[in-house]
């Protein structure tokens, strides 16, 4: 018979009489360096990520522990790093500076500043590799987190602890609804992070100054690695934006983080596994690149009550070629995120922005995430562009059309019309449900086409101005019953007259 008692007495005193790793760090020497690549002989005790020191006050992440060796990358002095060059373990993994002090900072993946603010005062700091909170721990993803987009909160809605992906060709807009969502979360108290990965310098610095002349910054850490740093930067990049994260998601509070976007980060990860001479398999990824993102994406999460009730809501971003979504990249995170947004190119250069494709486009969690009145007037909204979207493609044949169907594409363009947006206008949940009833009553019939958008920014101006009982009055998580749907439909025309007889103002309403 097995004794597992004698076995776990056994193991625990070798455990024991093992030596202290931090007493002595165990030294080894360079026989390979090239393409930011070393390899080391003579470190028999490294651990898997653990951050060497290298001569010359560079440092290296142990990614491959072989029998003979240690494949290493390194963060930098690629140029200045030689064969011979002695490397010293620290017994230590990465971690990342965390504390309210990053908070209106841009930082590298190390937590080092990169905007000229000074030093960073950060006293503790949090490993940028953490298990995902276990299943036990979680808690019911049912607080909307608003986005301030109509299409989005209306139809996609996105909860307080939920992994929405974003998705479409390059130059769709989909770094801008990540921003607007980032610029509606101003006195939500919400915690943002935006994490840049191989971005271009000059476009992460137009993104820090949007958010900068928004106010975003003051409860914003933007965590940047360019497409100039190093691969490995851009590979732990996300991970230490999570691990700043998890930091304030642990003391209870809501977290929205944007990675933007991972299809870079994948090619990162490729770069360095093909350095390192791990095998290749589909499109030259390495076996585990689904691990890769899972392994992150998973740490978004809701926690229970009892565990502080924090969150993490997860906005990854993957840009596609060719709108190919059944590519690998794309498949491996649409499979592991709780839904996702998807941004068309030819809705794009039609006009409609953002560019949100319906059909495809779903949120999982759905309308336990919703506030309960724009649930309750979006129902039906879904299922009336699906039906446009279908009578449009037969209006392409010619035929006659009876007055009913006539009317049905009329009232399915302009509600895609209304749901036109400009980047940075975001709207309340008020300014939401006052949209979406006018949308889809009678009085959208006397709105002259192409110019409901137009039509709905300006009431809403008159709303503020001269109707913000009304406004006032409707409850979000409640009924909007058909006396307040009545004087906003009258407000409405109230509306429609005073354009209508303003002379050119009428005619641009």
């Amino acid at each position: 018979m097995i004794d597992l008692n004698e076995i776990g007495r056994s193991l625990k005193e070798k455990i024991a009489a093992s030596p202290d790793r931090q007493a002595g760090r165990s030294t080894g020497r360079i026989v390979y360096s090239g393409d930011g690549i070393i390899k080391i002989t003579g470190l028999s005790d490294v651990q898997y990520n653990e951050l060497l020191d290298v001569r010359g006050g560079y440092r290296a992440l142990a990614l491959n522990l072989e029998h003979d060796s240690v494949g290493a990358v390194l963060f930098s002095g690629e140029e200045s790093v030689r064969f011979g060059d002695y490397v010293y373990s620290t017994g230590k993994t990465l971690e990342m500076k965390v504390g309210e002090a990053l908070l209106g900072r841009v930082v590298d993946p190390l937590g080092e500043p990169l905007d000229g603010l000074g030093e960073i005062d950060a006293e503790q700091s949090r490993p940028i590799e953490y298990p995902a909170p276990a299943i036990m721990d979680r808690g019911k993803v049912n607080k909307p987190l608003q986005t301030g987009i109509l299409a989005i909160d209306s139809m996609i809605p996105i909860g307080r602890g939920q992994r929405e992906l974003i998705i479409g060709d390059r130059q769709t807009g989909k770094t801008a609804i990540a921003v607007d969502t980032i610029l509606n979360q101003k006195g939500e108290n919400v915690v943002c992070i935006y994490v840049s990965i191989g971005q271009k310098a000059s476009s992460l610095a137009k993104t820090v100054n949007t958010l900068r002349a928004g106010g975003a910054m003051e409860y914003t850490c933007v965590v940047c690695s360019t497409a100039d740093d190093a691969v490995p930067l851009q590979y732990i990049a996300p991970y230490s934006g999570c691990a700043l994260a998890e930091y304030f998601m642990y003391a209870g509070k809501d977290v929205l983080i944007v990675y933007d976007d991972l299809s870079k980060h994948a090619v990162a990860y490729r770069a360095m596994s093909l350095l390192l001479k791990r095998p290749a398999g589909r499109e030259a990824y390495p076996g585990d690149v689904f691990y890769l993102h899972s392994r992150l994406l998973e740490r978004a999460a809701k926690l229970s009550e009892e565990k502080g009730g924090g969150s993490i809501t997860a906005l990854p971003i993957v840009e596609t070629l060719a709108g190919d979504i059944s590519a690998y990249i794309p498949t491996n995170v649409i499979s592991i995120t709780d839904g996702q947004i998807y941004l068309e190119s030819e809705l794009f250069n039609s006009g409609v922005r953002p560019a949100v494709n319906v059909g495809l486009s779903v949120s999982r969690v759905g309308g336990s995430a919703q506030r309960k009145a724009i649930r309750k007037i979006s129902g039906q909204l879904r299922i009336n562009l699906a039906q446009y979207r279908e009578l449009a493609i037969f209006m392409q044949f010619g035929s006659e059309l009876d007055a009913a169907t006539q009317k049905t594409l009329s009232r399915g363009a302009k509600l895609t019309d209304t749901l036109k947006q400009r980047q940075y206008l975001n709207y309340s949940v008020r300014e939401m449900i006052v949209l979406l009833i006018v949308a889809q009553s009678e009085t959208i019939d006397a709105i002259p086409a192409q110019k409901v958008t137009m039509f709905n920014e300006g009431f809403l101006d008159y709303m503020r101005m001269n109707k913000q009982d009304v406004l006032a009055e409707i409850d979000p998580d409640g009924e909007v019953g058909e006396a307040l749907k009545g004087r906003i439909l009258a407000a409405a025309e109230e509306y429609l007259n005073i354009a209508a007889g303003g002379g050119e103002e009428g005619e641009n309403a």
